[in-house]
């Protein structure tokens, strides 16, 4: 991987990380179409947690909120805080009994094409729920069903964003409120799998550490980006529209593949 393809899916992953289209997935896809084999994991969890920082950025406001409110024992504070947790474990859970599995999926383009298909389902599903959800935030019982959506969404093609997002407003959760829950919990899972991957990091050839680096920081920028417009696009009850682009994607992609 040199540092013009590094800067290319950096900014993939910003842009893709916060839409429901899949980073991963496109990740996947454009390494199989440019023909990168080497480090792709590697390079995965270093832009996932590019994008986490933008995450932090863009909410610092809510996130310095919760940290204040924790710390002086606020019950709403300590409430979504756990809210938080219960959210995360299933993804934990399924990442540690099934890593080994899961890291394969990541070599195979074609669960990518197929996942993007899915993807595009659970997408058109919110033209339904999207105007009929109200509430502030969710209740216990949907943050461990939207922590469940994040758990699959683990496999490449699926959209971690879309699924949780979707998950939330099936169970009556405001779309903004939706987006800030799913992305806030999204920090744990990310710092999870990173934390996971630190023993491949010591081990990074020197070579890969300015396209790293280059890929990282354009992940972080395109991300905040994407975060902006993600919230925009959600206002506009125009969400399911994604679904045509996923189908779109995932299909071309696997017509590519039964052509090469």
């Amino acid at each position: 991987m040199n540092e013009a393809e590094a800067l290319f899916l950096g900014m993939v992953q910003g842009l893709t990380e916060f839409l429901p289209v899949s980073s991963s997935g496109h990740l996947v896809m454009f390494q199989a179409l440019l023909g990168i084999h080497e480090e792709g994991l590697l390079f995965e969890i270093t832009v996932h947690v590019a994008t986490l920082l933008s995450v932090l950025v863009f909410y610092r406001r809510r996130v310095a909120e919760l940290v204040v409110g924790v710390l002086t024992g606020r019950a709403e504070a300590l409430r979504y805080v756990a809210k938080l947790v219960v959210a995360t474990l299933p993804a934990v859970i399924v990442a540690l009994a099934f890593g080994d599995f899961l890291d394969a999926q990541f070599e195979s383009p074609r669960v990518s094409g197929i996942c993007l298909l899915i993807t595009g389902g659970i997408l058109w599903t919110t033209r339904s729920t999207l105007p009929a959800a109200h509430a502030p935030e969710p209740s216990w019982a949907a943050a461990l069903v939207i922590g469940c959506a994040q758990a699959f969404a683990i496999l490449p093609g699926i959209s971690r964003s879309g699924s949780t997002v979707a998950a939330a407003l099936a169970m009556g959760v405001a779309p903004v409120a939706a987006a800030e829950f799913s992305f806030l919990m999204g920090v744990a899972a990310i710092a999870a799998a990173a934390a996971r991957s630190v023993p491949d990091l010591a081990g990074v050839p020197s070579e890969m550490v300015l396209p790293l680096a280059l890929g990282g920081v354009a992940a972080a920028i395109s991300g905040l980006a994407a975060i902006w417009l993600f919230i925009r696009l959600l206002r506009n009850q125009g969400f399911h529209n994604f679904a045509y682009y996923t189908w779109a994607a995932g299909a071309g992609f696997l017509a590519w593949l039964a052509m090469t």
